[in-house]
């Protein structure tokens, strides 16, 4: 049985309110220190700052480099995100519905990427594309990403496909629609919760790439990531949390989206008398 806040006694719930509140401190004061060090005046990562500015944004977007490597890695996660979504629904269905020897072993081979540590891949994945010639190109980027990528979007879609009754499927077949019409006109719309979902998480995983990203770089192709990267080798100044804010400031609107939908998508029930 489940307790819940007006169920428990006021020291209990005081006691839950307080350590949840820990919680979120300890995990957001990361954050916090890094976008107010983004207006820093001091010319080092100093806390607290000696004042404010804007001027390490306007040397972040009046500089050619930083932006290139910024429209780099929306390229990069965009076309990821529709290529793991092109791969990923076929494959959930086919996981979910297919009746074929080794099924359960596909899936865990899919799910590989999310276990094996992400150095091994980017070691493997690099010595492939540098004997084909393919390192330092876009064509890198977004095949290293998608590996990384599309676990997140299988299990996404999986999981909403395994909460789809598909006689509402079978149903729309008898009633004289093709079974490919019943998928789009009747699955799709039924999982698309799932599919938004695995889309946002690909985009993500390929927004905040780093160790792949390190490996397919070259001094003309580089991603936000990859640019913070190497200039923290070089100085170590407010523009770079200005690009961790930047970062931080994308992810979070991604994850503000994918509530909303899955708010816009949740079922309204009447109130029970």
């Amino acid at each position: 049985m489940l307790l819940t806040p007006n169920a428990m006694g006021p020291r209990l719930r005081i006691g839950l309110y307080l350590t949840t509140a820990l919680i979120a401190l300890f995990l957001l004061l990361p954050i916090l220190f890094i976008v107010l060090l983004s207006f820093g005046s001091s010319q080092w990562l100093v806390f607290p700052p000696p004042g404010w500015t804007l001027k390490w944004y306007e040397q972040f977007f009046s500089n050619p480099e930083w932006m290139a490597s910024v429209l780099t890695s929306l390229k990069v996660a965009v076309i990821t995100t529709l290529c793991a979504v092109a791969l990923g629904l076929p494959t959930a269905f086919a996981l979910v519905r297919g009746r074929f020897p080794g099924r359960e072993l596909l899936y865990a081979l899919f799910t590989l990427p999310m276990i094996v540590p992400l150095v091994i891949i980017a070691v493997a994945v690099y010595a492939l594309f540098l004997k084909l010639g393919y390192t330092g190109t876009l064509f890198s980027f977004v095949a290293s990403h998608v590996i990384v990528a599309l676990p997140f979007t299988i299990i996404s879609i999986i999981n909403s496909l395994k909460l789809f009754d598909q006689s509402i499927e079978d149903a729309a077949v008898i009633c004289g629609a093709s079974r490919l019409q019943a998928v789009y006109r009747v699955t799709f719309p039924a999982i698309r919760p799932g599919m938004v979902a695995g889309a946002l998480f690909a985009f993500l995983v390929s927004w905040d790439e780093v160790v792949l990203s390190v490996m397919m770089a070259s001094p003309t192709l580089q991603t936000l990531p990859v640019k913070m990267w190497t200039t923290l080798r070089q100085d170590l100044t407010p523009v770079i949390a200005v690009a961790s804010t930047l970062l931080i400031g994308l992810s979070v609107l991604i994850m503000v989206i994918a509530a909303a939908l899955r708010r816009a998508d949740r079922p309204e029930h009447p109130a029970e008398a």
